[in-house]
């Protein structure tokens, strides 16, 4: 069992309640299942369907995500099916801020906290060459990684930055359609998979990263048009 901190199950007694609680506990006894979303600008789900080499399930939020075995894990980033770009390997909850958007054809699209690229990947695929999505990352060898990731895809009309959002916003300002904002955090939500961001979570904890998460917010509504639509979304409980 993963040593939690004790404030932070104190919170999320709170927030759970006890059944919740216990339940949620519980989860960090069963090792997690790898997932990945498939690139319709690749494939289709007939194909798909037809040249899946796994055994796999559905993801129930998103007909283009598959949950797969803990066989699968070793495979899943070195199949010629992956460097062909026809899926993105993704977290389940991660499919769906991508999911939700409601991405319509020509829209302009702000992924502002894009890297490593798998909601990025999937607004290109709805867009489908058409539009332009703006994929941005604050760090730079964190935006190389996100441009592969897309060129790997087959994405196109797509720009890729590397800038603060501040110095986005007087040249984008009320630009973007739709904008997806899936904001740093403390990473609550990946203490399973990766335990060693508890002690992230230890030294900075969620308010370190609220007043970033503001700030950033802020930006991306100065850039979004009147009456455009934005997902907001963290991997984090509180």
């Amino acid at each position: 069992m993963i040593a939690l901190p004790d404030k932070y199950c104190e919170n999320m007694k709170i927030l759970l309640k006890e059944d919740g609680f216990n339940s949620y506990m519980e989860s960090f006894t069963e090792k997690p299942r790898p997932a990945f979303r498939i690139n319709t600008l690749k494939t289709d789900l007939q194909t798909w369907k037809k040249i899946c080499p796994f055994n796999t399930e559905t993801v129930p939020w998103c007909e283009k995500g598959f949950i797969t075995g803990t066989e699968a894990r070793a495979l899943l980033p070195k199949h010629p099916y992956y460097f062909a770009g026809l899926y993105y390997i993704q977290e389940p909850s991660a499919m769906l801020p991508a999911s939700v958007l409601p991405i319509e054809k020509g829209d302009r699209v702000l992924d502002l906290c894009a890297a490593p690229g798998g909601k990025a990947v999937e607004i290109a695929a709805k867009l489908n060459g058409s539009g332009l999505l703006v994929a941005n990352d604050i760090s730079v060898s964190r935006a190389m990684a996100l441009a592969k990731n897309l060129q790997m895809a087959g994405a196109s009309n797509v720009m890729v930055t590397a800038e603060p959002p501040e110095r986005l916003t007087p040249c984008f300002k009320e630009y973007f359609d739709k904008i997806i904002l899936d904001v740093p955090c403390s990473g609550e939500g990946m203490f399973r998979r990766e335990p060693e961001i508890i002690k992230n979570w230890i030294d900075k904890g969620p308010v370190y990263y609220s007043r970033i998460q503001k700030d950033i917010l802020r930006e991306a509504y100065h850039m979004l048009k009147p009456g455009g639509s934005l997902v907001y979304s963290t991997c984090t409980f509180s």
